[in-house]
């Protein structure tokens, strides 16, 4: 998100251009909307899906009622330097755990990837349990005390994966590909971590980055660099489907984490989907997330990395509802459509999450930024 809102003014030089690798309905020109900086209002319900309607309001910078700032502030020389502490050193135990189980091991290198994910024997076993077992401390550290999951799906997507395919879910040709998911926050893959240990797709810069670029390559995840343009790889997407292929079809593969909408929302809405996670033709399982709050939203929207984290260290309870849909089976037009596949898919987790579909994506997300980083930089 910081990314996102670095280098954005009210008058971008370009328009953001489209990624090739990826379905994006909103990668059509919307630099009308910048026309007058005055007009937010109106900005805001066209991106609804990105605005924070929150106590804190847009980029975490409203005004703040007087008792609200009393137990911020409360909180800031309380909680804040106890949690920071406890997180950190949770994180580097978890370091030093993945630097021991891939001592003498040579990393896997293709396609401009580098990972760990090969390991088996103990060192697997290690990295994972002592990962889900350190994700759920994490999560509980920064005031999820309790998650409200639930795994038993309505009778709609029950009936779905019924008439998509005629083989039973417990066969082997069966075993989902990937874990589809809506993207609210960067809380999200902890709690992924937490629960399945998948891989995901994180940006390339996160392999360098000190103590996360190691447990990210112990988790097998898929670097992503926009900005390359070389034939030698290819690409993304090229990447992703191989990895859910592998993990549908072996079952000691690690499986893989993809959030389709390629963004985050607000919680309330589900944009557009991508078809990364649908080319292989494989089945997946759709998982609807969920941040209910009454004063800071989790949702990583419009607020800066260090500010976001602050406030949500210092907000003593934060709540997640997780629910977790059966294995959804495409049918053989599904299998030969990607697009009509991710559709579908998307359409059950907007019924079954009570999420609001929307055909914007990151393209209007940028203007919307823009606007407001304007707008705050001349205030």
């Amino acid at each position: 998100m910081e990314s996102e809102l670095r280098g954005f003014n009210t008058k971008p030089s370009k328009t953001p251009q489209p990624d090739p690798t990826h379905d994006d309905a909103s990668s059509r020109d919307d630099r009308p909307l910048l026309t007058s900086a005055s007009n937010v209002l109106e900005l805001e319900k066209k991106c609804a899906a990105y605005v924070r309607n929150d106590v804190y309001g847009a980029m975490g910078r409203g005004e703040l009622l007087l008792m609200e700032k009393l137990q911020l502030g409360i909180a800031f020389v309380t909680l804040l330097p106890l949690r920071t502490i406890l997180v950190m050193t949770v994180l580097v135990v978890y370091y030093l755990i993945c630097r021991i189980c891939t001592l003498f091991s040579v990393p896997n290198h293709g396609e401009g990837q580098e990972d760990y994910a090969h390991l088996g024997g103990w060192r697997r076993t290690v990295i994972l349990r002592s990962g889900r077992f350190l994700s759920k401390t994490l999560l509980f550290l920064v005031g999820f005390y309790r998650i409200n999951e639930t795994h038993n799906g309505s009778k709609n997507s029950q009936e779905n994966s019924k008439t998509a395919g005629t083989l039973q879910p417990d066969e082997p040709e069966q075993r989902p590909g990937a874990i589809v998911s809506n993207h609210i926050s960067y809380l999200d893959v902890l709690y992924h971590m937490s629960s399945s240990f998948p891989s995901f797709v994180a940006k390339r810069s996160v392999a360098n980055i000190p103590l996360v670029g190691l447990i990210s390559k112990c988790l097998g995840c898929v670097y992503v660099q926009r900005e390359s343009k070389s034939s030698d790889f290819k690409g993304v997407s090229g990447v992703v489907t191989d990895r859910v292929r592998k993990a549908h079809q072996d079952e000691y593969a690690p499986k893989i984490l993809l959030f389709p909408e390629g963004t985050t929302t607000n919680g309330d809405y589900l944009i557009s989907f991508k078809t990364g996670a649908f080319l292989a033709r494989a089945p997946v399982v759709p998982v609807i997330l969920k941040y209910p709050y009454q004063r800071f939203s989790p949702a990583w929207e419009s607020v800066t990395g260090m500010r976001h984290v602050v406030f949500l260290l210092c907000q003593f309870v934060n709540h997640m509802e997780v629910k977790w849909l059966p294995v959804y089976y495409p049918s053989q037009l599904e299998k030969d459509d990607p697009k009509l596949y991710a559709n579908n898919v998307r359409r059950l987790m907007a019924s079954e999450g009570n999420l609001i579909l929307s055909d914007i994506g990151l393209a209007e997300k940028r203007i919307y930024l823009a606007t407001l980083n304007g707008l705050f930089c001349k205030s």
